[in-house]
């Protein structure tokens, strides 16, 4: 052996040494520690032992714990991004039937229609692949102009809708749609480009709430707003952007009509819309709503997500979207509207089968958000994980926005609605049916008795067998 090789060895071998020192060293160093960790731990009288915050928090919960810490921080209004964590009634309570003997499945190789017109009697009602359809976020004031144009192109792709949210008209998300549905929002923006955005997009929908924030109103600090943005905001600098509470057109109901009737003029005719958070006079909203002539009623439940909205609003108001969509559905069915005005579900919709079973209860369609935001960032999150989350790569002002691939997140947000549909078009089929106009109420049954009873389904447990 000669002498290199052995000095490779013994190079070796005091690493090895040195390893083990260490890992024995580290060991007993632990041990102690933790030995005197679990003494005072279980020694220590409770107003002065670390324990004491543990019974503490989950007295409460880890959440109202930090905020509580954010508000004596502050002082000021906290905003949550996403809506609510709260375990609402849900979605998740109803099964579908499986068509088997009684009732036989329908064939592989026969089509399944999965396509929705909405707007039905509207002049020019707008026709969509399927009954998911990107829901309203801003631009700005959340997302940047890539990630808009990513669930913009995204949703073209797949032959569906994308509505642009309540911040400044953006071209480059218009001209990526193919469907695209103007919101007019409760702002001072976008007021000169009026006219031509609304003679050149699919539908107007007109926002009077949201979900997460009810109705109430909320200022984009001129700080927030840089050179870029102010442009597209038309401002001039030091100037804040207002959601007001309230629609300037429609400072009372009776002013609805009139405002319905100038929006389908200048439009030439396209669906118009109204966008209302769900509340406990639903059905009063959403008359008022149809005899003002609306052609499709957005109905937001409580889950309902945001780019921030202060807690109380996001945790202790609103109906849950499953009773939202089952009243609704039943209201316009009473008085004869739903033959007129299609229905959209908002607020949580996550999956095929969240959209499928809100359709069932009568909706026409279903708006997506929070989850098109993870489809189009899907393998680009490793840019910013782990020590950021995933939307730092979507938010106007995120840290990592410009190492977002607008065309990758528009493939994989069409791969994700290409996947919905045929996801979509096996439920159907299991139904034994062939279109998505045939899926009802009597394909569900539930498995939680407070859902079943107030939606008038019959419970898992119980025989559904017609008696003589």
């Amino acid at each position: 052996m000669n002498q290199s090789h052995k000095k490779i060895l013994w190079g070796l071998a005091g690493t090895i040494m040195g390893f083990w020192s260490i890992k024995l060293g580290g060991r007993v160093l632990l041990n102690k520690s933790s030995d005197k960790f679990i003494k005072i731990l279980t020694s220590d009288q409770y107003e002065e032992n670390i324990w004491e915050m543990i019974p503490t928090i989950m007295r409460s919960n880890p959440l109202v714990v930090m905020e509580t810490n954010l508000r004596a921080q502050s002082g000021t209004l906290i905003n949550r991004p996403f809506g609510s964590p709260k375990k609402f009634p849900s979605l998740n309570s109803l099964m579908f039937n499986c068509a088997q003997l009684r009732d036989l499945p329908t064939p592989l190789e026969t089509p399944v229609d999965t396509s929705v017109v909405i707007g039905k009697e509207a002049k020019k009602p707008f026709k969509i692949n399927l009954p998911l359809m990107v829901s309203a976020m801003a631009y700005g004031e959340a997302l940047s102009a890539d990630a808009k144009w990513s669930l913009a192109k995204g949703a073209s792709q797949a032959q569906t809708a994308i509505c642009s949210g309540e911040g400044p008209f953006l071209l480059s998300e218009w001209e990526a749609a193919d469907t695209y549905i103007y919101m007019y929002n409760r702002g001072d923006w976008n007021q000169e480009k009026e006219s031509r955005i609304l003679k050149n997009c699919a539908a107007v929908e007109i926002q009077f709430g949201q979900g997460a924030l009810g109705g109430t109103g909320h200022v984009f600090s001129a700080r927030e707003i840089d050179r870029r943005l102010r442009k597209d905001f038309n401002f001039p600098k030091g100037k804040d952007a207002i959601t007001h509470s309230r629609q300037s057109h429609v400072q009372h109901q009776g002013q609805l009509p009139e405002f319905v009737e100038y929006l389908k003029k200048i439009s030439d005719g396209i669906p118009v819309g109204v966008k209302i958070a769900a509340g406990k006079w639903l059905e009063e909203d959403i008359d008022i709503a149809c005899h003002s002539g609306v052609d499709y009623i957005v109905l937001d439940g409580a889950e309902a997500a945001t780019k921030g909205s202060p807690p109380i609003l996001a945790d202790d108001f609103c109906v849950p979207t499953i009773y939202a969509v089952s009243r609704g559905a039943e209201q316009l069915y009473k008085t004869g509207f739903n033959k007129r005005v299609s229905l959209i579900a908002s607020g949580k919709i996550s999956t095929p089968g969240d959209a499928l079973k809100a359709i069932a209860l009568g909706a026409d369609a279903c708006y997506m958000g929070t989850v098109a935001l993870f489809a189009i960032v899907h393998l680009q999150a490793e840019h910013a994980i782990p020590f950021e989350p995933p939307t730092q790569l979507i938010w106007y002002d995120g840290k990592y926005a410009d190492k977002f691939n607008k065309k990758q997140g528009a493939k994989y947000l069409a791969n994700f609605f290409a996947s919905c549909k045929e996801e979509l078009e096996a439920g159907i089929r299991s139904l034994g049916k062939t279109t998505l106009r045939e899926v009802n109420r009597s394909d569900l049954f539930s498995l939680d008795e407070s859902i079943g009873k107030g939606l008038g389904l019959p419970m898992a447990y119980e025989s559904c067998h017609k008696k003589p």
